[in-house]
């Protein structure tokens, strides 16, 4: 059995065949873990109809999920680092296609909710992980950055063809294929990770810090629940108050802890960097802007308009679409002329798809409808490659699976707040359909034109001269600290 695992090997080892393999595996993974935040969607009225859920329980189907992702990315990407990133992504692998399996066999909501978090602690597993993976197998800075392009894409073709894969599956199978679907993807990757992916390690590890996990999985759980549970038990109750007391107290004791610990859990000085900081917020913007889209299209689609899931799906082809043709292009473009084009068009993309989101309606023709959503295919068609590619870059390879883990947390943070927002703002009209829906749709639409502006206004700011500058700062003290203290020493010096 150990005979077909490939021992401890180096990225200079490998032939060009072999890296592109490894890539593939890691790619397959990113998509069966990001799909499942996309496809569930397409499948809600289906799960509502079926098992009684009430709103709440549909966001929370969706926020079990992305907010256990968020909150445990950062133990698996600095576990991963100390004992092993094959190790660790082969568990996540096995954990993912169990809670797969039972997502599919879920006698109610409780249940279902239950099985979606365990796939997450899998998922926290993969992406970060793979992207560790991806950066140690391409030690050739072009063609990392190639490789970064390819891998970062992934995650906004998944996104995209979620509903359509969704969609023909709940209409051809029933709601339970969205997740049997990953049973067999799941035992491919780990057959190819066993036979071809060699073990890497960060030439720095780091200590497991129980009391910084406790403080993130607080902070997160604490806005999560108060953004939910809002509507039904209002803003002034006693659970709300004491909810939005523990998250901001965790984020003081996060600020307040970290920075004393040799290895923190939140490795706050990678915030040093400027376009690290902004690839971060970027990262949450752009997740929470397209997740509350999502969230609401659907429903609108199938609720309002009375379409099927596969019809509500293939409306969303589109997106996929334009993400399929943009993001390796995009990919490329980064690599060659850095990410502040394609990261502009991105935010000018969102925030014009939120506003001419306003003139949709019970009634407006299809065609119309199909062209606003052409918006937000080039939205998440150039969005992706950049934030993921400004994320790790500059970085020395110790710190790679923190960076990676950081700006995964920011887009799984991002997906759970757009929708938890997104079902607050507009959960006690989805009842009602019609207009009364639309109507509560346009307080989701100004979120989304912000979020547009705000990565516009990110883009412009930490892609200049002055922003390089102070990622490579922020390299050159990691890199101080892999050589000890002296080195630590030294950098500092030059660093003032």
């Amino acid at each position: 059995m150990t005979a077909s695992i490939p021992p401890t090997t180096t990225a200079g080892e490998l032939t060009r065949r072999h890296r592109f393999l490894v890539l593939a595996i890691c790619c397959a993974s990113v998509i069966v873990v990001v799909m499942d935040i996309s496809i569930v969607n397409v499948a809600l009225p289906a799960i509502r109809r079926d098992l009684h859920a009430s709103v709440s329980g549909l966001q929370w189907t969706v926020d079990a999920y992305t907010l256990v992702l968020a909150g445990f990315l950062l133990l698996a990407g600095s576990t991963a680092d100390r004992i092993g990133r094959r190790r660790v992504f082969q568990i996540g692998l096995a954990a993912f296609g169990l809670g797969s399996l039972l997502c599919g066999l879920a006698p109610g909501i409780g249940w279902l909710i239950a099985a979606r978090a365990l796939q997450a602690v899998g998922g926290t597993m993969l992406n970060p992980v793979a992207m560790a993976i991806t950066v140690d197998t391409f030690p050739e800075p072009a063609e990392r950055a190639r490789a970064i392009g390819v891998f970062g894409s992934m995650s906004g073709l998944a996104l995209a063809l979620g509903p359509i894969v969704g969609g023909a599956l709940v209409d051809g199978l029933g709601w339970r294929s969205v997740f049997w679907i990953n049973v067999p993807i799941v035992a491919a990757a780990l057959v190819g990770t066993a036979l071809l992916v060699p073990e890497s390690r960060a030439a720095r590890t780091r200590r497991f810090d129980p009391v910084g996990q406790t403080l993130m999985i607080l902070m997160l759980g604490g806005l999560v629940y108060a953004v939910i549970e809002s509507g039904a038990l209002g803003w002034t109750s006693p659970a709300i108050l004491a909810s939005l007391a523990v998250a901001v107290l965790s984020a003081l004791g996060i600020l307040g802890y970290e920075p004393r610990r040799a290895d923190p859990l939140l490795e706050l000085r990678l915030f040093r960097s400027v376009p690290f900081s902004a690839a971060i917020l970027m990262a949450l913007f752009a997740l929470c802007g397209f997740s509350a889209f999502l969230f609401v299209t659907t429903q609108y689609l199938q609720n309002v308009r009375g379409m099927s899931a596969l019809a509500a799906g293939l409306c969303l082809l589109p997106v996929g679409m334009l993400t399929v043709v943009l993001s390796p292009r995009t990919g490329r473009l980064v690599g060659a002329r850095g990410p502040r084009l394609p990261l502009v068009v991105a935010g000018a993309a969102l925030a014009l798809g939120g506003g001419a989101s306003f003139w949709l309606g019970p009634a407006t023709p299809l065609p119309a409808v199909l062209a606003v959503y052409l918006l937000f295919g080039v939205f998440l068609g150039t969005v992706n490659p950049p934030i993921t590619n400004t994320a790790v870059s500059g970085m020395p390879r110790s710190m790679a699976g923190v960076a990676a883990s950081l700006a995964s947390a920011g887009r799984q943070t991002g997906t759970t707040l757009g929708v938890a927002i997104t079902g607050t703002i507009g959960g006690s009209a989805l009842a009602r359909g019609g207009t009364a829906f639309t109507r509560a749709e346009r307080g989701v639409w100004w979120l989304i034109i912000g979020l547009g502006a705000g990565i516009l206004v990110l883009a412009l700011l930490s892609t200049g001269r002055r922003a390089a500058g102070t990622a490579g700062r922020a390299a050159a003290l990691f890199e101080a600290l892999d050589r000890g203290p002296a080195g630590e020493r030294s950098s500092t010096r030059r660093v003032r």
